[in-house]
């Protein structure tokens, strides 16, 4: 059964291969390159990135905020991946929430997305954020059927971006 993990080197090639897929944009990826995530020391370097980007003290991006970052394996088969932000800024309020999440395009339309909203809850609850802030494009009809499944209670529409409200303790 597929589960949230934290970055592993453990699914290199599979990571390799859905950042490969048509329509699969790694927006996510800090300063390094994919041609940098080629080879194992490249790829275990943004592993550990992504680990340590939860401590308050690590080098960010400007704007940028701790997040916890999570993937989604089924075994060494890399699913999607879902980021916990710590805390929101202006910007994050009005577009971003708290929780964001993608699933690779040869996964899709298969529940992923909403499994990985549902074990990401207790997640932010340990980090004290319940509720959790989640957005979706207005247009994005799947998206908002995640996020409505999770238990997501909406709040407004904000410049094309529907803000939801998701419990993350019991």
């Amino acid at each position: 059964m597929p589960k949230l993990v934290r970055p592993t080197v453990d699914v290199h090639d599979s990571w390799l291969e859905a950042v490969s897929e048509p329509g699969y944009e790694p927006r996510w990826l800090d300063d390094l390159q994919l041609a940098d995530m080629l080879e194992p020391e490249g790829f275990a370097l943004y592993v550990r990135r992504q680990i340590e980007d939860e401590r308050d003290e690590a080098r960010r991006s400007r704007g940028m905020v701790p997040s916890t970052h999570l993937w989604f394996v089924d075994g060494k088969i890399f699913l999607g991946r879902l980021s916990i932000r710590h805390q929101l800024t202006p910007w994050l309020r009005d577009y971003g929430g708290h929780i964001g999440y993608d699933v690779r395009p040869s996964a899709r339309r298969q529940g992923h997305a909403s499994q990985m909203l549902l074990q990401a809850r207790p997640w932010a609850a340990a980090l004290g954020i319940d509720p959790a802030l989640v957005t979706c494009d207005v247009d994005n009809v799947a998206s908002r059927k995640v996020i409505e499944r999770a238990g997501g209670v909406f709040e407004d529409e904000r410049n094309g971006k529907l803000r939801y409200w998701v419990p993350s303790g019991d």
